[in-house]
């Protein structure tokens, strides 16, 4: 009887063991799956920044594990000395700059086509070579003069964040900014003269163009067109820019987000679509309480769209681009980078990136 219960009293362990042992093996075969955040085929998370931040705050990037940034040159200095400077101060922090950005393109004279403009395509020629020689790889730029991003500023499940509503931007905001309205034809003409002269330095210099949607999302604002404010805008300046691979999308999610099904393609069709053949560049990771005609800007997790559907979508392309928290939220004590929110944005993302390289392999 003896030898009997000790055998019987051995049978749960061995059937316990026999199930754990499979559990073990398939979370240490989904752990290998798993991508290291910073491998170079990863998403490479990271903050839009200036390059005139303090030390503290790039102190702060490196505490929260970002290794990268898309910094806003401005349109002051950006001489080679003050970029490579620039450069070397983020990377004494571990972090090294992903995209620039130079506002020189945003100037009146280039967007709307007037007297002054060649001198401006010039500094931002000479801009792309400098970002060229430091071997930082994207020049993100948007084209939308006469734009309004915001009606008025609300409170969201207790931060602050910006709201659009079209019915008071048309009621109450919207005036003729210049002194003519511009027709798309208008816009289109400065964007393909713009466009021509600066996309043959980007191919020199080894810098891609990564071309942001018009947020938001109406076609004309002010007595001026907008061009990027649906799939057929960006197909249009795809062909515009031929077989070169110097062109690209700064995909905002928060943007397409807010055009909702008026956008031609959705947000997994355009990741599949320009994602699919290497077109997005880089991703502005935000979310949106709806589509228009009225939006709030939300955290990743507070908005309409499923944003762990959307990493997960880029990470089936591959997508190995930058992706920055987008216009981060005001949480309660937050100033200058606001940090608290940056770090809720990047520690939501981290975790989404995480769980997608799991599942896509």
């Amino acid at each position: 009887m003896d030898a009997r219960r000790r055998e019987f009293l051995k049978l749960p362990l061995a059937a316990g063991a026999s199930v754990a042992i499979p559990a073990v093996a398939a979370a240490q075969d989904s752990r290998r799956k798993v991508i290291d955040e910073y491998d170079p085929s990863n998403v490479k998370l990271a903050h839009r920044v200036s390059a005139k931040i303090g030390d503290s705050d790039l102190l702060f990037m490196q505490q929260i594990g970002l290794r990268w940034a898309r910094v806003e040159f401005g349109g002051e200095d950006v001489s080679f000395d003050f970029m490579k400077q620039t450069q070397e101060r983020y990377e004494r922090f571990g972090i090294k700059i992903f995209s620039g950005v130079h506002y020189a393109y945003r100037t009146l004279d280039v967007q709307l086509g007037r007297a002054g403009r060649d001198k401006e395509i010039e500094a931002y020629r000479v801009f792309l070579r400098n970002l060229g020689k430091l071997g930082i790889p994207v020049s993100n730029y948007d084209f939308h003069p006469g734009n309004t991003y915001t009606t008025a500023e609300v409170k969201r499940r207790g931060y602050t964040a910006r709201e659009f509503n079209l019915a008071d931007f048309r009621a109450k905001v919207e005036k003729p900014m210049f002194e003519r309205e511009y027709s798309a034809d208008d816009i289109w003409a400065n964007y393909t003269y713009f466009f021509k002269a600066v996309l043959p330095v980007a191919e020199e210099a080894n810098v891609k163009l990564a071309l942001h949607p018009d947020d938001p999302p109406v076609a004309k604002m002010n007595g001026v067109a907008k061009l990027f404010t649906h799939y057929d805008g960006y197909h249009r300046a795809e062909q515009l820019a031929g077989r070169s691979q110097h062109w690209g999308l700064t995909f905002c999610i928060g943007t397409w987000s807010e055009g909702g099904d008026k956008m031609g393609k959705n947000v997994f069709e355009m990741i599949a679509d320009f994602g699919g053949r290497g077109k997005i560049v880089d991703v502005h990771f935000r979310n949106v309480s709806s589509p228009m005609p009225h939006f709030v800007e939300t955290f990743p997790d507070d908005g309409y769209m499923d944003m762990f559907e959307v990493m997960r979508a880029l990470r089936q392309v591959k997508f190995s681009g930058s992706a920055v928290p987008d216009h981060v939220p005001l949480l309660a004590g937050d100033t200058g980078i606001r940090r608290a929110g940056t770090a809720y944005c990047i520690a939501s993302m981290r975790a989404m990136l995480r769980r997608a390289n799991q599942e896509v392999g």
